[in-house]
């Protein structure tokens, strides 16, 4: 048996019943309500089933999502329609999408892990899609997840550390990272302690 393609890995995930990583907001994006405000454009990376898009436009934003799996966005977009909000979908793959120049004013991209050859490109244009004065919520695991194995890569070299959004978002207007542990409980795929950085940075 050939291995699973990431594709196909997160396609029969979300092709399950239910909602992997639950429906409520990633707890990290919903401590940062007060810097949204409503009408604003947000962009969801990577947004999965759609718990995080769905957050956004219940706060108000015109939010695009998107993800590679068509399953995902599909309860994505489901989601939406019980809340009673809209989102927007796009199929596309953060490494071959053509990301928008200065299109959103808020762009979230939680638990979003990368090859680290890609990561250069990827943070240039999560960056260059941001109007000035924009902000980028991240939020990733660090290298110390794979000790508590409660969700992310099975790699440490796709996770995040200070030094690499150091290095990735100094050139940012301003640039706030936290690292912590901290217990989440999101769906069945991310439970437990967890070794955790954030980061909200403004164009």
């Amino acid at each position: 048996m050939p291995e699973m393609s990431e594709l196909e890995r997160w396609q029969t995930r979300f092709s399950a019943p239910g909602y992997a990583f639950g429906k409520e907001p990633n707890g990290f994006l919903k401590a940062q309500a007060h810097l949204l405000r409503p009408g604003q454009r947000a962009l969801s990376v990577a947004d999965g089933e759609g718990r995080n898009g769905v957050w956004l436009a219940e706060q108000g934003l015109d939010v695009l999502a998107i993800d590679f799996s068509e399953a995902g966005l599909a309860k994505g977009r489901a989601l939406a329609a019980e809340r009673g909000v809209t989102l927007r979908t796009e199929l596309a793959d953060v490494t071959t999408w053509r990301w928008p120049a200065e299109a959103f004013d808020v762009i979230a991209a939680i638990f979003i892990f990368v090859e680290p050859a890609e990561r250069p490109v990827f943070f240039e244009n999560l960056k260059r899609a941001i109007k000035p004065g924009g902000l980028l919520l991240m939020q990733g695991y660090r290298p110390e997840q794979l000790n508590y194995r409660t969700g992310g890569p099975p790699n440490a070299e796709r996770m995040y550390t200070r030094a690499i959004f150091q290095e990735g978002f100094g050139d940012m207007a301003s640039l706030d990272i936290r690292e912590h542990d901290s217990v989440i409980s999101e769906g069945s795929a991310h439970v437990g302690l967890s070794a955790l950085i954030d980061l909200v940075a403004r164009k």
